[in-house]
């Protein structure tokens, strides 16, 4: 097996950092914090402390369970805290002495994840931001019970993006809107891939009329909500009310945000930053697409660390580099053999990438 490698000189290699979102916490998963975090006390007590005062599990009781729960691990009061606790400890954990982080930016829920380890939101306040917008989604009447995400691939076998794919989606979309009590809209620009977003009428709709692709696509993310779409304006101006802008702050690092818009430590504005965060991204689509493009043309990074838990999002950022001809990369085997030799992307829920980031 080949022996994974990074540069043998002593400088220090420029990193973005990439920061995941909900379904990142899987059955693998469980014990994550157990076995790489049991000295970020301080971080995880913060976060327990938090929904302790909300009458809700500490994420160290979630993690500490004997199997998963796939209902209650999923859903959006216990996912958001516990994915949020599991990547800001890897986070904390990139070794500084090895890697200059010139940037952060993330996946759907990674933006909240990037404000925290931007210092864009303390430690206390972004516990209170994440956990509010994940409870805020869930419960019998909430979001999740009303709507849904579905991932549908608009590649082909090469990672090369396909535009009949994508066409094809934005026409049944178009037509399943036409239909009574049907809503869905693009949720998320993933690589090769787009996560469609809609009320449960339309996802039921658009199960019926998408071929099936390897007995796995169309596939319904559990216990999502239909995020990034008009459908959560309700979620957005309750979270106006209950959070303001005074949790914020400028940031220390540069964050790219859903849209591909830098957010710089020395011009950020907390208000535009809040109405960004509690508005615009919650209710209109996240092209993380444009974000991981931003980051390798504007920062020309020596590599790219991917926060756990998980190891989902490397395909995505993978297909995204092959779009854009990245480093000579033109498709997935080229992608493949350069993981293999002195990889571009770290992914700190792979076992032999993590070992390389910490």
């Amino acid at each position: 097996m080949t022996e994974l490698v990074t540069s043998t000189n002593n400088k220090k290699q420029d990193v973005v950092v990439i920061c995941p979102g909900r379904g990142t916490y899987n059955k693998d998963e469980l014990g994550y914090l157990t076995r790489f975090h049991s000295d970020k006390t301080e971080i995880i007590d913060i976060i327990n402390a938090h929904r302790a005062q909300q009458q809700q599990p500490s994420i160290a009781e979630l993690d500490a369970m004997e199997e998963y729960n796939l209902k209650l691990h999923t859903s959006g009061d216990n996912a958001s805290a516990l994915i949020y606790g599991c990547a800001i400890a890897d986070f904390a954990a990139i070794n500084r002495d090895k890697y200059n982080i010139v940037a952060v930016t993330g996946n759907s829920m990674g933006w909240y994840i990037t404000l925290a380890a931007a210092g864009a939101l303390s430690p206390k306040n972004a516990i209170e931001v994440i956990n509010s917008m994940g409870t805020l989604v869930s419960g019998p009447g909430g979001a999740t019970a009303q709507s849904g995400q579905v991932i549908y691939p608009v590649m082909d076998e090469n990672w090369h993006l396909d535009k009949s794919k994508q066409d094809l989606l934005i026409n049944t979309m178009s037509d399943i809107n036409e239909l009574d009590n049907c809503e869905i809209n693009l949720s998320i620009k993933l690589g090769g891939y787009w996560v469609l977003g809609g009320n449960k009428p339309a996802i039921k709709e658009l199960d019926k009329r998408l071929q099936n692709i390897d007995d796995r696509y169309p596939m319904k993310l559990y216990n999502h909500a239909a995020f990034h779409t008009p459908l959560l304006k309700d979620v957005s101006t309750e979270a106006q009310k209950t959070l303001k802008a005074d949790l914020f702050q400028a940031p220390r690092l540069p964050m790219i945000d859903g849209q591909g818009h830098i957010w710089q430590p020395y011009s950020a504005d907390k208000f535009a930053m809040h109405h960004y965060t509690l508005a615009t991204q919650v209710y209109d689509y996240y092209d993380f697409s444009k974000s991981i493009e931003v980051a390798i043309k504007e920062y020309a990074p020596d590599k790219l660390i991917i926060l756990g838990p998980g190891n989902t999002l490397g395909g995505s950022v993978a297909q995204t580099l092959i779009n854009h001809k990245w480093h000579g990369m033109t498709c997935k085997e080229d992608f493949i053999e350069t993981q293999k030799s002195d990889p571009f992307i770290l992914a700190m829920g792979h076992e032999a990438q993590r070992k390389l980031v910490v």
